[in-house]
């Protein structure tokens, strides 16, 4: 049996020892996600608190039967950790036998979040995406945009990417990133001039403080992919009719929400129908079609 002693904090360090590829992160959360379909693996809507001063916390539940883990996060946000010298999102992951309860292991969350959320978006992306989609725009330059870069990469024959946000530092790091597996990487003076003409486009602008909208829809090209993983707050709502198709993460832990991300509406369905097979991801090559979310237990448990 574990204890306080004896329990082992798997880092990032050790994580990225592991060399999990893409394909393995994205078929693990489809299996997790078709065993909710299938009552062998059950998540709680994630739970979120802003106290009012640009602090954003967050935690998510999900167990799994096989292999038998409960799986619960802990987040924080909180943009005054850039003046200290630290990540502005910081997470940690316990993991419990889901049978007796006893603790398992504590997981660095920040590799865990980054990995996960990619990784959601590379599920909607296998069936969202045009399959000859050659170029990314990211909006937003981070750590997701980073951990966005290295999915689709892997997934898709990438020749180029458009880089917009805020930090030029961040901005640069990303295009690096890009020219180190061999694409075409363009800094961008404007969000307009990053998205035209993209074929899959990545949204992962910073939730604290709280964007203005400035993304319009209208920009996307027909038979574009988007990735909205910032609650869709920095995008023009008005504008998010001119998509084709809109799939969120989760409709129960939607409905649980005080504002939804987007006019219900306009959605088509969820993550776990889309990979159910309930409905199709793309109709034709023309269609716009954009995957939002908040982020689900189960990316996390996977």
């Amino acid at each position: 049996m574990n204890t306080a002693e004896t329990l082992p904090y798997l880092s990032s360090a050790v994580l990225d020892r592991l060399a999990i590829s893409t394909p393995e992160i994205v078929d693990e959360i489809e299996r997790q996600i078709v065993g909710q379909r299938q009552g062998e693996v059950w998540c709680a809507p994630k739970a979120a608190v802003w106290p009012g001063d640009d602090r954003y916390f967050m935690a998510t539940l999900g167990v799994a039967t096989v292999p038998s883990v409960l799986a619960t996060k802990s987040l924080v946000v909180n943009p005054r950790n850039a003046a200290r010298g630290l990540a502005t999102i910081n997470s940690l992951i316990t993991l419990l036998d889901a049978e007796t309860g006893l603790p398992l292991a504590l997981v660095d969350g920040n590799w865990v979040t980054a990995k996960r959320t990619a990784g959601l978006s590379a599920v909607a992306a296998r069936r969202m995406a045009r399959a000859d989609a050659s170029s990314v725009a990211f909006i937003g330059c981070g750590v997701q945009a980073r951990g966005h870069l290295e999915a689709f990469a892997d997934l898709f024959l990438l020749r180029e990417i458009r880089a917009f946000g805020r930090g030029k530092s961040n901005r640069d790091a990303l295009c690096e990133l890009a020219r180190s597996r061999g694409l075409q990487a363009i800094p961008c003076d404007t969000a307009r001039a990053a998205v035209e003409g993209a074929d899959m486009v990545v949204s992962t602008v910073t939730l604290v403080p709280e964007p203005e909208p400035f993304l319009d829809a209208n920009w996307l090209k027909p038979g574009s992919f988007t990735a909205i993983t910032d609650l869709v707050l920095p995008w023009l709502p008005e504008t998010m009719r001119h998509l084709d198709r809109i799939v969120v993460d989760d409709l129960e832990q939607e409905k649980k929400m005080p504002k939804p991300m987007v006019d219900p509406a306009l959605v088509t369905g969820d993550l776990t129908g889309l990979v159910c097979g309930d409905f199709a991801g793309r109709q034709g090559p023309s269609e716009a079609t954009a995957f939002v979310f908040r982020g689900m237990a189960v990316g996390d448990l996977a």
